[in-house]
Formats: C-alpha cells, sequence, structure tokens
C-alpha cells in the first residue's frame, strides 16, 4: 500500500486542523464571534473539507475506470489489429500489477501492431492504385480515374489477401506486356506499310490516338481494347491497300513488257522502269522497298502506257506483217506450202476493220509461229534425209553423164578429181535403195501419227518415193538399150521423181 506524504498523514492533518481552529478562535474572541455563528462556521468549514476529500476520490475513481477503459481499448484494438493483419500465430498477455504497470506493457505490442497495420494499409494502397491504373489503361480511361485514392478494406489486411493483390497486379502487368508488344508489333506493321506505299505514318497513326507518337505527361502508350481494335484494323486496311497497287502495278507492268516487246523499245527505255517490272514476279511480302507502290510510281507507269499504246497503234500493222513473214520464212525452210497472199489479205482486212483486238491477233500469230516451229521440228528428220537422197540423186545423174563421156580417161585438167568423184558417187548410188526404203518407213511413220500426207513443196513425198524405184527401173532399161545401139540414147529421167525437190 502507497505511504500518504507527512503532510498528509492523520496526525499531521489533526495538528495543523488544531493549530488552525485554535488561531481561528482566537481571532474569533477577538472579533467577539457569538457561538452560535461560531459553530455554524465550523460545521460549514467541515461540510468543506468533506467535499474536497469526496471529490478528489471521484476523481480518482474515474481515474482507475479510465485506466480500466483505455487498458480494455487497448487489448480490443490489439484483437483487431491480429484479426486485421491475419497474425494469428501471435499471442499476448497483459501480465500482472498495477493498472499503468498493464499499461505499459500493453502500449509497445500496440505500437507494433499500428506500425505493420500503416506499412500493409499502404502495400494495399500502392498494389490496388497500379491495378486500377493498369485497368483503367485497358479500359481506355488513361488518367481520368488516376486522381483517387484506392479505398483500402481495413479489416482484412491479410498477407493472403495482399499476395492475391499482387497475383491479380502481376497477372494484369503482364497482359499489359503482351498488350504493348501488340501495340509496338501493329505500329512497326504500319510504318512498314507506310513507308511502301508511301503513307504519311505520323497522320495515320496520331489519328488512332495522340499516345503512340508523342506520349505527353507521363502518359504511356494506349493498351485499350478500342486501340488495339483499331490498330489491328489499320494495318488490315494498309495490307488490302498494298495488295492492291501490287495487283494493279503488276497488271500494268506485265502490259509494259508486252508494249515493249511489241514496239522493240531500247534497253535504256526499259531500265528506267526497273524497279517496277521487277515487281511483276513479287509476292506481297517480298514487296519492301521504300515507296515502291506510291501513288505517283503507279501514275508515272500509266502515262508510260498511254504513251505506248498511241505507238503501238501506229506500228500495229508492221509488227503483224514481221510475224506473217517469220511464219513464211518457217514454212518455206521446211518446204511446207502456205498461202501467203490470202493469208496477207486477211491480216489487211482484219487490221482496217479495226474490229480485232491487236494483242490478241499477235498473240494468235506467236502462238501459229510456236505451232510452226514445232511442225517443222517434228519434219527436220525426214527432211534430212531427203536432202541426203536428192544429194544421191544427183551424184548418181553426174555418174550417169561422167560415164556416157567418151573422154573422161584423156590427159586433161581436173581429171583426176573427177576420177575420185566418181568413185564416192558409185558408193552413194550403191546406197540409194536402202535410203529410199529407209525414209519412207519414217514418212509412214509420221503421217501415221499425225494423220496427214507428208507435203513436200506442195507434193506427197510418200508418193515420189514409192514412183522412184519404177523410174530408177526404167533409167536402166534405157541405159541398156543405148548400150545396144551405139550412138542412140534418150535423156535421162531418173530423177524425174524430185523434179519437185
Amino acid at each position: 500500500m502507497t505511504t500518504l506524504p507527512p503532510f498528509l498523514s492523520p496526525s499531521h492533518s489533526q495538528t495543523t486542523c488544531a493549530s488552525l481552529l485554535q488561531e481561528l478562535q482566537i481571532i474569533w474572541d477577538e472579533i467577539g464571534e457569538s457561538d452560535g455563528e461560531r459553530d455554524k462556521m465550523l460545521l460549514e468549514l467541515e461540510q468543506e473539507c468533506l467535499d474536497i476529500y469526496r471529490r478528489k476520490v471521484e476523481m480518482t475513481r474515474k481515474y482507475k475506470a479510465d485506466l480500466h477503459h483505455s487498458l480494455a481499448k487497448s487489448e480490443s484494438e490489439i484483437a483487431n489489429l491480429v484479426s486485421a493483419l491475419g497474425e494469428h500465430s501471435f499471442s499476448f498477455s497483459r501480465g500482472k500489477g498495477t493498472l499503468k504497470q498493464q499499461i505499459s506493457s500493453v502500449r509497445p505490442v500496440l505500437e507494433d501492431l499500428r506500425s505493420k497495420k500503416e506499412q500493409r494499409v499502404k502495400d494495399f494502397t500502392e498494389t490496388q492504385s497500379q491495378i486500377a491504373r493498369i485497368c483503367a489503361e485497358i479500359a481506355g480511361n488513361g488518367q481520368s480515374n488516376m486522381s483517387s485514392v484506392p479505398q483500402v478494406n481495413e479489416l482484412d489486411l491479410t498477407v493472403k489477401k495482399l499476395g492475391e493483390l499482387k497475383s491479380h497486379l502481376q497477372e494484369l502487368q503482364n497482359e499489359k506486356i503482351i498488350r504493348l508488344q501488340k501495340v509496338n508489333s501493329h505500329i512497326n506493321m504500319i510504318h512498314e506499310l507506310s513507308v511502301v506505299i508511301s503513307f504519311d505514318f505520323l497522320k495515320t497513326v496520331s489519328g488512332i490516338h495522340s499516345s503512340l507518337i508523342d506520349p505527353a505527361n507521363g502518359q504511356s502508350e494506349s493498351i485499350s481494347n478500342d486501340t488495339l481494335a483499331k490498330l489491328t484494323g489499320m494495318v488490315h486496311s494498309l495490307q488490302q491497300e498494298k495488295q492492291k497497287r501490287l495487283q494493279k502495278l503488276q497488271c500494268i507492268g506485265s502490259t509494259l513488257i508486252e508494249l515493249w516487246n511489241l514496239l522493240d523499245s531500247p534497253a535504256d527505255e526499259r531500265k528506267r522502269f526497273e524497279h517496277v517490272t521487277s515487281l511483276i514476279s513479287s509476292s506481297i511480302d517480298e514487296v519492301s522497298r521504300q515507296g515502291c507502290l506510291g501513288l505517283d510510281i503507279i501514275e508515272q507507269v500509266e502515262v508510260q502506257v498511254e504513251r505506248l499504246n498511241v505507238l503501238k497503234a501506229s506500228k500495229m500493222k508492221e509488227l503483224v506483217f514481221k510475224r506473217q513473214n517469220e511464219l513464211e520464212e518457217i514454212y518455206k525452210g521446211v518446204h511446207m506450202d502456205v498461202n501467203s497472199d490470202a493469208a496477207r489479205q486477211i491480216l489487211v482486212n482484219l487490221i482496217e476493220s479495226e474490229n480485232v483486238d491487236m494483242f490478241n491477233l499477235l498473240s494468235s500469230m506467236d502462238d501459229q509461229i510456236a505451232k510452226a516451229k514445232q511442225e517443222a521440228l517434228s519434219r527436220r528428220d525426214i527432211l534430212d534425209k531427203v536432202e541426203k537422197w536428192k544429194h544421191a540423186s544427183e551424184e548418181e545423174k553426174w555418174l550417169d553423164d561422167y560415164e556416157k563421156d567418151e573422154n573422161r580417161y584423156s590427159a586433161g585438167r581436173g581429171v583426176h578429181k573427177n576420177l575420185k568423184r566418181a568413185e564416192k558417187a558409185r558408193i552413194l548410188v550403191s546406197k540409194l535403195p536402202s535410203v529410199v526404203e529407209n525414209l519412207t518407213v519414217k514418212v509412214k511413220a509420221w503421217e501415221l501419227e499425225k494423220g496427214i500426207p507428208f507435203l513436200y513443196d506442195k507434193a506427197s513425198l510418200l508418193h515420189m518415193l514409192e514412183e522412184y524405184p519404177v523410174l530408177r527401173q526404167e533409167r536402166e532399161e534405157e541405159m541398156r538399150r543405148s548400150r545396144v545401139l551405139p550412138g542412140t540414147f534418150e535423156p535421162w529421167i531418173g530423177d524425174s521423181g524430185l523434179d519437185m525437190v
């Protein structure tokens, strides 16, 4: 029990009060105060002393109650903090001792928990702010909601709840990274396409969202669904435009090459449009050169095609007959008959009628030339053998004339040379039957495959070959008769089968 100070002890109080009362009595005696008045004043004095003691007791009792209340409140706050922070392993006891001692033991625990709560609230606020910021960016709200502080539920500040929020934040951050990658990928694609087709890249992208070109005031690139959809749409639109322009340029470029070939344009003129013709066989992914699909390039090529079309009209007749001459030369080279006059008249009528597509006409003539070359190639082997037959027949005729010459052995210039030629001619003549036989087999096979007769300068080659043995036999008969009747002979007709060869 606490000891009272000496001046508050009962003995001290009595001594002090007695001396004061004695002094009061002396004063009253001097004043001449009545006994009744003195008793009244003493009673009041006693009552005032009791009131003072009573007030002090009440104040002390209230102070004790306040300490109990403060202790209970602290314990309640500790319990609430432990629950909110999820510190389930936390254990606390106020201990024993006076109220002040108990409060002193509670205070550091409470301060520690309050500090933990303050830090935890800060972590929640920061995490929820980042979540709200990314959600706003994805929703396309930008900075509109960033001024308001997110409300933190202080009844649930557990590590588990914070972990869930941080996990959600990580998912959103990953989503943001993916969206940024998509945005940058689309922007790069738009830039590549804009460079190829000569589009205003800055104007195109800033029209979708200003932050994509020049982020201001700490604002990052827009990653909203609306921005991504617009970027995707723009990429698709530019790809279609690129495809459309490439197809148009390829079509015009092909026409340009046809006109060049048609008009035999010089190499230096063709070289000026090399950057266009090189795209004809290119796929859309292979076209990446700056400005190669610009409208100015397409316009230049269109102007050039228009200019060449004007030239084409004046040279078309010349080109048509140039091809006709080539066709006739092919036929002539392989001894095929063609009615040149009739063909040329048909061409003149077609050109003058202006009802024919000259490109189609030239294309048709090119097809005829290709077909004629193929047909000439199929006749080449037989024609080579016909030449050998023709040469052997000519040598046979020369040999016959040579043997009729009675002075063939007379001394003179060229005798030795003629002897050698005669020797070679006899060898060729001896092979003539087999040459004719082999040639006949080939001609029959050709006619069987083609279904048409093999004509040689309008005459049937097979008929000539079949007629040759008969004519040769007749010549030999004439030769024999001429030997029987010296000085008389008939003209040689052994090569009559080759009169048209």
